[in-house]
């Protein structure tokens, strides 16, 4: 084993999802381990207070998971994943389609100083595309923008092939 990755769906997801499975498969190819948190039974809620019970649930598993430690989550699981590293180790943060700011959680999208990288749709329905590249920027991430949406559906492989060039990067 190379390292571990933990990865996070977003909201109206599951462990399921079409990229987080994609990722997590070209993490095995590459002698990765990963897991994928379930956060269905949190999402159920609708209360946008519970934001923090998922981003303990992570930070749980992180603590509990394998070193070196990669953490990558899309849209909520985005926003948690970055959250979750000012509070546990990891060498790395993959991001798709990071909510900056959530309307009713006090607090906004941030993520310790580490290897990041951010992909993010221009034509994003959700989270303004404007706001993620300003939030890359300051913190000098790379940073992907794709002729997509929210979903990144017509992105998925790619967003894979990006995790698998991530992974490479660290190793």
């Amino acid at each position: 084993m190379i390292g571990h990755c933990i990865l996070s769906h977003g909201l109206d997801s599951s462990p399921d999802a079409t990229k987080v499975s994609a990722m997590a498969k070209v993490a095995q190819t590459m002698g990765w381990t990963s897991e994928r948190l379930d956060y269905r039974d949190i999402d159920a809620t609708r209360d946008i207070r519970e934001v923090s019970s998922r981003v303990r649930r992570l930070v749980d598993a992180a603590h509990a998971a394998p070193q070196p430690l990669v953490l990558a989550g899309s849209s909520m699981g985005a926003y948690i994943s970055a959250l979750a590293t000012l509070e546990v180790d990891c060498i790395g943060l993959f991001l798709m389609a990071p909510p900056i700011a959530l309307p009713g959680y006090p607090t906004t999208l941030a993520a310790r100083n580490l290897p990041t990288t951010v992909i993010h749709g221009w034509h994003d329905e959700l989270i303004p595309a404007a706001d993620v590249v300003l939030w890359s920027k300051m913190r000098s991430d790379h940073l992907i923008l794709v002729d997509d949406d929210h979903r990144l559906s017509a992105h998925v492989d790619f967003v894979a092939q990006e995790f698998g060039r991530f992974l490479a990067r660290l190793q």
